[in-house]
């Protein structure tokens, strides 16, 4: 076979030096879940009404090389974490797409259910994770309508229609039928963590379903997390040092100043945006935050 002159060689290797000066990065789409899952008509929370189209963005990034989500919640409602955890699923499965999760401060309850979308989990040794359980929290404002000369009115068509109402006094069959709901939730997530989890942990091990809470360090000798490390350690060494974190926002929101002046709503709403203040500062005190 003929070899080509020395020029004609020195122009070929030139050439491919110049196409790898030319080559771009990969891309990583980062999706950031911070708060507590709750349903969308609630100011401030995770649902999938929020996050909707920040998923759907994230896999569609040309140079994709992964999706990366930053989990930083206590929990909340296990639908919203059910209905995100699905939709990111049906996107990695639709691309080929690998999703790694990363636990910050707290995934926990829900927040573990979301990151369990990701094929790998990372934490910090420091991190808190679990807390496998269900749990339901309110208050009862009975007594402060009376005191706000609020009438409570409820009319149903079935005996069992209304379930602990904040506004009613607590009754003991409702807190029977919510045990019963909540055993039946709480089987529903032991399923979803030994599915994803499979192989990592020991399917024998009911101590992992007591709610309890673990450190990042206990939660992968638990099995419950890959390894240790952070977003851009962990995506710099599978990815290389020129990896492209992106940053996806997702929907805020919309409120105006009218909203926030408490002389121009009703009695009944403040003290229901007052109950949902305390109870996410509750799911956050849990865990020391």
């Amino acid at each position: 076979m003929e070899r080509l002159p020395i020029w004609d060689r020195m122009n070929i290797r030139e050439h491919l030096n110049i196409g790898r000066l030319w080559q771009r990065p990969p891309v990583v789409s980062v999706l950031r879940f911070e708060g507590v899952i709750m349903p969308r008509s609630r100011r401030g929370g995770i649902s999938l009404a929020s996050h909707a189209a920040a998923i759907e963005k994230a896999f569609r990034a040309s140079r994709l090389a992964a999706v990366a989500l930053v989990v930083n919640s206590p929990g909340g409602s296990p639908v919203q974490s059910a209905l995100l955890f699905r939709r990111i699923r049906q996107f990695a499965e639709e691309t080929g797409v690998p999703v790694i999760a990363f636990a910050e401060d707290v995934a926990a309850s829900g927040g573990y259910w979301l990151a369990l979308a990701g094929d790998e989990i990372f934490s910090e040794e420091t991190s808190l994770l679990g807390s496998i359980g269900v749990i339901s929290a309110g208050f009862g404002f009975y007594q402060l309508i009376g005191w706000l000369g609020i009438e409570r009115r409820l009319h149903t068509a079935g005996e069992r229609k209304s379930l602990l109402d904040p506004f009613l006094p607590e009754d003991s069959s409702d807190v029977e039928r919510l045990a019963a709901l909540q055993q039946d939730i709480h089987q529903a997530f032991k399923e979803h963590v030994r599915a994803r989890r499979a192989g990592k942990i020991d399917n024998g091990d009911e101590s992992l379903f007591t709610g309890d809470i673990l450190t990042g360090r206990m939660a992968v000798n638990r099995g419950l997390v890959d390894g240790i490390g952070e977003l851009r350690t962990v995506m710099r060494a599978r990815y290389g040092d020129k990896v492209r974190l992106r940053a996806i926002p997702h929907e805020r929101r919309r409120w105006s100043i009218w909203s926030r002046l408490p002389f121009i709503r009703e009695p009944a709403s403040l003290i229901t945006e007052f109950a949902d203040w305390i109870e996410a500062r509750l799911l956050w005190a849990r865990f020391g935050l």
